[in-house]
């Protein structure tokens, strides 16, 4: 807490400093003392330490899901992991990349507004000659990619861009597509040349060969969800996540699991011998089974319901006319609802 001194004081020390008994800077106060850290306007910080740290944290799940999916499909060891996340202007992040290079607009929807996918041009002809059969090493001379070239690429970015939707998963339900690939930087003018834009340069290894892949989100672009970009918020969401969107998730995936529904009109024990030497024609008297009785309509391996047989259209199909007292009215009304035709 800064001391403050009476009107004696005061006096005293004009009186010492007029006598020439002390010195002016014996008194300096101790703010002259404090680091003055240089605030350029002109390049305003829009992106605090922590959503930069909370950025780089996602794209190292982006790094990690590319790393795996490139591989498989270059068959190749691919390594993606991020260097470092900036801050710049735009006109900074274009002079900073080659030309011609491999230059991919997003669509960044929901949010409003276009980011930037930048290709090495040494990555990306190493992919393409991985994928045309070649050993991936390469095209040392630089040129334009051609029509066939700039489709191949289509398809890697296509394939990036899923891995970036599920990395930004916690923070929004992105959903990226692929705009246009252009080859001159100068004609991907997304924003004004003095927008602050956030880089993240992810160090990419295609066998041998080594390179950059930048991504960069323009402030504008990614302004709604910057409050969100914190980790307080990204580890309450990664909870939260666990519980009931993961259930959600869970219930989604199960209903479209495939799962055998069997009639059984009954059973009987036979001997093995008798089993081979049923024939076409043979009868086979079941046990407590009566005709006009409801079959068993199996779920899995476990009866869940009574059943006629009957037709629909050409097929034969069963109708559920009874629920087994087993089972729940939920569960029973969940499991009539996926039960169709046999």
């Amino acid at each position: 807490m800064t001391e403050v001194l009476s009107q004696d004081e005061i006096d005293q020390l004009l009186t010492a400093i007029s006598a020439g008994d002390t010195e002016p800077e014996d008194f300096r106060s101790t703010a002259d003392s404090r680091k003055i850290k240089i605030y350029d306007f002109k390049r305003p910080d829009k992106f605090s330490k922590e959503q930069i740290r909370t950025i780089s944290m996602m794209h190292d799940t982006f790094a990690r899901l590319s790393t795996t999916s490139l591989s498989a499909q270059l068959r190749s060891i691919v390594h993606v992991h991020v260097a470092s996340v900036d801050q710049l202007t735009y006109e900074e992040f274009i002079r900073s990349i080659p030309t011609p290079t491999t230059l991919a607009v997003i669509n960044m929807d929901p949010l409003k507004g276009n980011a930037i996918l930048e290709v090495d041009p040494a990555i990306t002809f190493s992919i393409i000659d991985r994928l045309f059969g070649g050993t991936g090493e390469g095209n040392k001379s630089q040129h334009e990619l051609t029509d066939i070239e700039q489709s191949v690429m289509e398809g890697i970015i296509v394939r990036i861009l899923g891995n970036m939707r599920e990395a930004w998963t916690q923070v929004i339900d992105l959903r990226p597509r692929l705009g246009q690939i252009d080859t001159n930087p100068q004609f991907a003018q997304i924003v004004p040349p003095t927008d602050m834009v956030v880089l993240v340069t992810l160090e990419t290894k295609v066998g041998d060969v080594e390179g950059m892949i930048n991504f960069c989100i323009p402030y504008i672009t990614i302004e709604p969800i910057i409050g969100k970009l914190s980790t307080q918020f990204w580890f309450s969401t990664a909870h939260r996540a666990g519980t009931s969107e993961n259930l959600t998730v869970l219930k989604d995936k199960l209903e479209s699991v495939d799962i055998d529904a069997v009639a059984e009109i009954g059973r009987i024990n036979l001997p093995v011998r008798e089993v081979l030497n049923l024939r076409m024609g043979d009868v086979i008297r079941l046990y407590n089974t009566r005709i006009g009785d409801p079959y068993s309509l199996n779920i899995g391996s476990k009866p869940k319901f009574l059943c006629r047989p009957g037709v629909v259209g050409k097929k034969l199909a069963v109708q559920i006319v009874k629920k087994i007292a087993t089972i729940g009215q939920e569960e029973f009304d969940e499991l009539a609802s996926e039960v169709s035709e046999l």
